[in-house]
Parts: structure tokens; sequence; C-alpha cells
């Protein structure tokens, strides 16, 4: 008896201590176990939107539970949303490939190797989250998707291919699309040297330094990839062809902006709820701040990432 309070008050606060932790699923099999997390809100939005958030690094580290992605879903269930936390295929650490690919000819190859097998991935991932929609208790109308880094690239790059009808993303339900793309520090690669909608891309919020040098800013020099294009091409394109879209340049910092999100939460909340009702209008903004100070991120070239 002298133990039945201790265990009574164990059950009590077993809720309170899984509180603010995710549920692991499995949805994908390829050579491993692909899985994703769910955070859970404890105070759901009416509208049950729900975020599904691609981590960065490069194509060949991260991981779905990192402290960026942790510190992205405390700040978003803390405001309602449902938070999906994603693995895919990181296509940089299959070494054969890149030995054999690992030259200045060949990295458009490489590069687009490894976009597509994250796409594909992607994808597959939005897919379970659609279908298991009621019991995870979201919205497959309010749904973002949002990415730093490699995980910014996947999301442009998975709206672009839903927008042309390519295969990367044939397993997603017809006729669906985001209801927003977030994407800090983002780029899109096309096959050619033309970045091009066939129909319109979801609503999307660019987030992005102007001297980054890991991902491009416009778009990398033709001697590496003529085809990849950064956030500001990309919202060049929304812009001439009236698409909604918001883009904020950080003046003279880098790479730092792809881990942007947790701090400028009220930004991407703001802009998700707009997109929510339809009412998107067009910003280019450059934000000036002295208390953003370069780091070794603003320096640090791809090259240097990947030695």
């Amino acid at each position: 008896m002298r133990h039945g309070p201790s265990l009574l008050l164990l059950l009590t606060l077993l809720p309170l201590l899984a509180q603010g932790q995710p549920q692991t699923y499995r949805y994908a099999m390829r050579d491993t176990a692909l899985c994703l997390d769910v955070w859970r809100p404890a105070e759901p939005r009416a509208d049950s939107a729900c975020v599904v958030a691609v981590f960065g690094g490069g194509f060949v580290r991260g991981h779905r539970d990192n402290e960026l992605q942790r510190s992205i879903a405390r700040e978003l269930t803390a405001r309602g949303y449902t938070v999906v936390s994603i693995d895919y295929r990181l296509g940089l650490r299959d070494s054969a490939r890149v030995a054999q690919e690992a030259n200045l000819l060949h990295m458009n190859r490489l590069f687009q190797y490894c976009i597509d097998l994250a796409v594909e991935d992607c994808a597959e991932a939005t897919r379970w989250v659609i279908d298991h929609a009621a019991e995870l208790g979201v919205s497959p109308s309010h749904m973002v998707l949002t990415g730093s880094s490699a995980g910014a690239i996947t999301v442009l790059q998975m709206d672009w291919c839903r927008a042309n009808g390519l295969p990367q993303t044939a397993t997603l339900p017809e006729g669906w699309r985001p209801a927003a793309v977030a994407a800090y520090s983002g780029a899109i690669q096309c096959r050619n040297s033309r970045l091009h909608y066939a129909t319109p891309p979801s609503p999307t919020l660019f987030m992005h330094g102007t001297k980054d040098k890991i991902v491009a800013y416009r778009r990398l020099p033709s001697a590496w990839n003529r085809s990849f294009f950064g956030s500001k091409r990309v919202a060049r394109e929304f812009r001439r062809r009236g698409y909604p879209y918001w883009f904020l340049s950080y003046e003279g910092i880098g790479h730092e902006v792809a881990s942007f999100l947790p701090g400028s939460v009220e930004v991407f909340c703001a802009f998700a709820d707009q997109a929510f009702k339809g009412r998107i209008e067009r910003l280019d903004a450059t934000v000036k701040d002295r208390l953003l100070v370069p780091t070794e991120w603003t320096s640090m070239t791809l090259i240097d990432l990947y030695k």
C-alpha cells in the first residue's frame, strides 16, 4: 500500500510526461525503413493544420529528429499545428555513386540524383499523411511543406515537380497541392536551363541570405550547373507569372537563414494563415538588421560543405 500513491501519481503524470514527444511511424521501405515523427499540439487549431518539415544537411547528413527539427516542432505545436518531420534517402551517402560522379562535369547529374530521391520520399511521406489524416487529426487541405537548405530544395522541387506532372511526385493524390510552401535557403534544379511551371505552384514563402555560397541566392555559376535556380530567380518567375509569394532577402548574410524558422515563426504563421484564406499578395522585402551578423556560414562555400 505504501507504493499506491506513487503509482497513482505516475499514472496521472504519464500523459503529461509524454506530451511534447513525437509518435514515430514507418511510411516506406527502401534499403532501410523510412520513418516520420508526428508532433501533436496540446491545443490543435480549428482548421487541423499540419506542417510537413524536411531537414537539411547537404543530402549527406541530417536526421528528422535533430535539434533544429525539434525546435521547429516545439514552436509550431505551441501554435496549434501538427508537425510531421520526415526521413528521406540521402543520395550523397551512396559512396559508389558519389565516386562515379564526383567531378565538376557530373555534378549536375549527381545533384539531380540526390534531389530526385528526396522528392520521391517527401511525396510518399506526404501521401502517407494524407491517407492517415483522420487518425492524425489533420486536414489535407491545410498542409504546409517546409524545409531548410537541402530540405528547402526538396520542398520547392517537390512542388515544381507536382506542378509539372513529373514522375517524382506520382504518389501524390491527383489534384492535391500543398496549401503553402515555406523554403529557408532553397532552390530548384530543372532538367534544362529554363524554369517553367505548367500549372500554378503553391503559395510560397522564400527566405534567403544574399551572400549564401552554399545554396545560391540567384543561380549557380554556369560552370557548375546552369539549371540550379536559387530563391531570387524562382521568386522572379513567380512575380512574372503572377503567382502568390513572399520573398524575404536577408542582406549581408549567407546560409545562416536555413535555420531561421524557429526564430521567425510568426512570419511563417502569418503567411500560412493568409494562404489558407487564399489572400496571399506578392511581397518582396530586403531585411537589414544590425543584429544579424555574418558567421562562418556566410563565408562557407559548397566545396567547404563537402570537405
